[in-house]
């Protein structure tokens, strides 16, 4: 009787359990591809419906809206450049957190554009449509709102190939990696200041010039950014952001990219050895992001006015790290560290949610 060789049943085993391994492995690719997928849907939810329901589609302009004040023979002028917010889905109720950071930016800066572009009116023919959130920002003189056209913005840039390619095929976290790439087209082509959507900004930030935040001990983060047009540092980024792309990496086109060029651009091997050098600078933490990510739930804990004070006395802006705390319930009116930010920075916006939350 015919007898398998040894060399047949140990090769048949090897394929066995590359088979196994191979449905291991298209397993897990599944699973994580359902789990993204389910993120994002309740990350779409939860910012498209977030209680809107009942809202008034105009409101009236409240009384405390700021305005530039005159001009003063003598007083030098506010220092160049506009601040930015960009919302690159095709999203276009903005929502409570989002109206906020404008607010707060606008009357912190009465004298400078604070410019929203948007990708989802791109194809409107630029027609608002009808949100309590754009009446509300119709109120005030330095606000405008644009179509956010992604060919326009990255022409010129080594971002316009990428995003030929990348605009037609699936990635994970496409999204936030397309607001990385946003970001610092924009600071290359027009400088100024870029802020997140989750942003609540306490105090001017036209100060800083060619600065970025410190998230950790161990990386940036681009939250914020504030730099001159054409700076070579914004250009190494570009380059850095198509020669080392990877869409399958959560941060690694954001935060690990600015610390990567960082480095590269101080010729450095941790952030503890340079805070500032070539004429770029990085911020301490508390600048930016004085509640670490994963602290978030202190901003729906009841603080007081003086520990406010405390968390705050060396902060710009403040973070709220929307990627975790979004759909997080709070009593508008407690004494909830992220009600009393609202309280204090976004009265207007704060208004409109006492009124019909």
């Amino acid at each position: 009787m015919y007898k398998t060789p040894i060399c047949v049943l140990q090769l048949s085993r090897v394929v066995m359990n590359n088979k196994l391994w191979a449905v291991f492995i298209i397993t897990f690719k599944f699973m994580s591809f359902v789990s993204i997928m389910f993120y994002w849907k309740i990350t779409e939810d939860a910012k498209g419906k977030s209680l809107l329901y009942g809202l008034p589609l105009e409101v009236r302009c409240p009384q405390s809206v700021p305005s530039p004040p005159p001009a003063v023979s003598g007083r030098p002028p506010p220092p160049p450049g506009d601040i930015f917010f960009v919302e690159t889905s095709e999203k276009t109720n903005p929502s409570f957190l989002f109206m906020c950071s404008v607010e707060s930016a606008a009357r912190a800066h009465p004298e400078t554009k604070v410019v929203i572009l948007m990708k989802g009116l791109a194809n409107r023919n630029f027609t608002l449509p009808k949100h309590w959130g754009f009446s509300l920002l119709s109120c005030f003189p330095n606000v405008e709102i644009r179509p956010l056209d992604l060919n326009d913005l990255f022409s010129g840039t080594p971002l316009a190939d990428w995003y030929l390619v990348a605009q037609h095929r699936w990635e994970p976290y496409f999204l936030p990696i397309l607001s990385d790439a946003c970001r610092i087209a924009i600071m290359w082509k027009f400088g100024g200041i870029y802020l997140d959507t989750d942003f609540i900004v306490l105090k001017n930030l036209k100060n800083l010039t060619n600065a970025l935040g410190t998230q950790s001990k161990y990386v940036l983060n681009g939250a914020f950014l504030s730099f001159e047009a054409k700076h070579k540092f914004i250009e190494l980024c570009m380059q850095d952001y198509v020669d080392n792309y990877n869409g399958w990496i959560w941060g690694h086109q954001g935060p690990q990219l600015l610390t990567r060029v960082f480095k590269k651009w101080c010729s450095i091997r941790s952030l503890r050895s340079s805070k500032s050098c070539k004429g770029v600078s990085t911020l301490p933490r508390e600048a930016f992001y004085p509640i670490r990510w994963q602290d978030w739930k202190k901003y729906f804990e009841v603080v007081s006015s003086s520990e406010l004070h405390r968390l705050f006395k060396n902060t710009y802006a403040v973070h709220i790290w929307n990627k975790k705390s979004q759909g997080t319930r709070f009593e508008i009116t407690s004494k909830a560290l992220l009600a009393q930010l609202h309280s204090h920075y976004c009265p207007s916006t704060y208004g409109i949610m006492k009124k019909y939350f």
